[in-house]
Parts: structure tokens; sequence; C-alpha cells
């Protein structure tokens, strides 16, 4: 089955929340050579004015990741993971992601376009904290390969 071009515009229920973790945000730094001691130490951290360890800008992808899961496992998409790849990503944020934030993230499917024997599937998926605040977008490109897909 071919990707549904019927994606386009669709948006996926708000994810579950997601409390950020002061050890999530180092290991994350320590997995992507992160070495700004704001993603370490509190007190780092709370001298650049935040309220703790402040998160590596591509963390966001551990929360974007919950809304992927959502459009790949979505019975209509015609997207079979075993010809899906991570093609492109990119991050527009309004703050940091901080420990402690409680962040839920909803995906829209923003773009489906054939490209030879693949297809290009764009999804932006918005991440806002607990009072609601954007927080960051995330924007990803998977490219399904051909043949069935």
């Amino acid at each position: 089955m071919p990707v549904n071009p019927e994606l386009v515009g669709r948006v996926f229920a708000p994810t579950s929340p997601y409390l950020v973790g002061r050890e999530k945000v180092r290991e994350f730094a320590r997995s992507v050579f992160a070495e700004d001691p704001r993603h370490f130490d509190p007190g780092a951290a709370r001298a650049r004015g935040f309220a703790d360890v402040v998160a590596p800008p591509t963390f966001a992808i551990v929360v974007q990741e919950q809304t992927l899961a959502q459009l790949l496992g979505e019975p209509d998409s015609g997207i079979v993971l075993e010809h899906v790849l991570h093609a492109e990503q990119r991050f527009r944020y309004s703050r940091p992601i901080v420990a402690g934030d409680e962040l839920t993230a909803t995906l829209t499917v923003s773009g489906v376009r054939a490209l030879g024997g693949n297809t290009m599937v764009t999804s932006d998926a918005e991440v806002r904290d607990a009072a609601g605040e954007h927080v960051v977008t995330t924007t990803s490109v998977l490219v399904v390969g051909g043949g069935d897909s």
C-alpha cells in the first residue's frame, strides 16, 4: 500500500505528559557529547537564569518520538517501518527545555510528496509545557522507501 496522501493535515491526539528529569537531561547530554555545565550542574544552570539543568537542543526528539510512534502506528498511513529513513530534523524553540518541565506534544502531518520511487512525509510536533505555553516545534522528514511503500 502506498503512503496515504490523506495524511496531510491530520492532527494526532496530544501525547501523555513527559516529565523531564535531571538525570535524563544529563544522560542525553553525555550521549551527544554536550559539555556545557548547564546541562549537568543545577548551580551553573541557575547562574544563567534557569530553574534547573538545561537540555541540549536535540533533547526535544525524546518527546517527539512519542508522536512519530502515533504516525507510524496509524493503520491507514501506508508507512511500513522497515522502509523508513529519517531524513531531516529541525527545531524551532520559544525557550529551552529544563529539568522539571512537563511536556506534551501534538503531531500534525504537513506534507506527503512523491520523490522518485519514494515518498517524503513531513510532520510537525508542537511541544507545550504544563501551562500550555509553546516550548518547541520539531519538524521531521521521513523518507518512505519505494517498492510497495
